[in-house]
């Protein structure tokens, strides 16, 4: 099975965004595998120098390998509702073959909602945050912990919670939260 890792991270005319949190998640998941950490990332980032690239970086304790790939944003207008009680995915791997599995689960959705032992965690491709009127809350217990998720905690925008399925009649609103997106409000919300 492949054991590589993942970061994907945006460039803007070759401006790389948020590297720090990348660098610290790179650093963080090595350690996590009892991996020496070889390289700061910013040595093998040089993306384009025009348009919005997606840098996608595939590495393990030894390697680093990059691709460029042109960034278009495909909207997220709904979210379905999957429950997945044995889903573990705590570290961004290059194999996505679970999150894939439910991912094709969507039906007319354009993504799903992972609920594990009734509690949200994530999207096949993002970390949530649910408006209550007031505040933005994030599961405190997501299946990966993200960059843009580490950052706007970090800039207090939004506050982690043990968010239940039963708690979702109680929010107004769904956002998705990843390195490409940053922040993205979903239209149509939620479909169970």
């Amino acid at each position: 099975m492949n054991n590589n890792l993942l970061e994907t991270i945006k460039a803007i005319d070759g401006e790389i965004q948020h590297l720090s949190y990348h660098q610290s998640r790179y650093e963080n998941s090595l350690r996590t595998l009892n991996k020496t950490i070889k390289y700061d990332l910013k040595e093998f980032i040089t993306p384009p120098k025009e348009g919005v690239y997606r840098c996608r970086v595939i590495y393990n304790e030894n390697d680093i390998n990059v691709t460029y790939h042109p960034y278009a944003f495909n909207e997220i207008n709904s979210l379905k509702l999957l429950t997945d009680d044995t889903i573990d995915y705590p570290l961004k791997y290059e194999n996505r073959t679970e999150l894939d599995r439910l991912f094709d689960l969507r039906g007319e959705c354009d993504d799903i909602l992972i609920v594990k032992n009734s509690l949200l965690t994530d999207t096949s491709k993002a970390n949530i945050a649910l408006f209550d009127g007031s505040k933005w809350y994030t599961p405190k217990n997501p299946l990966l912990q993200g960059t843009s998720r580490a950052r706007h905690l970090d800039q207090g925008r939004i506050f982690e919670r043990t968010l239940h399925i039963d708690d979702l009649s109680s929010f107004s609103e769904v956002a998705v939260l990843n390195a490409m997106v940053d922040f993205y409000i979903v239209k149509n919300g939620i479909i169970s």
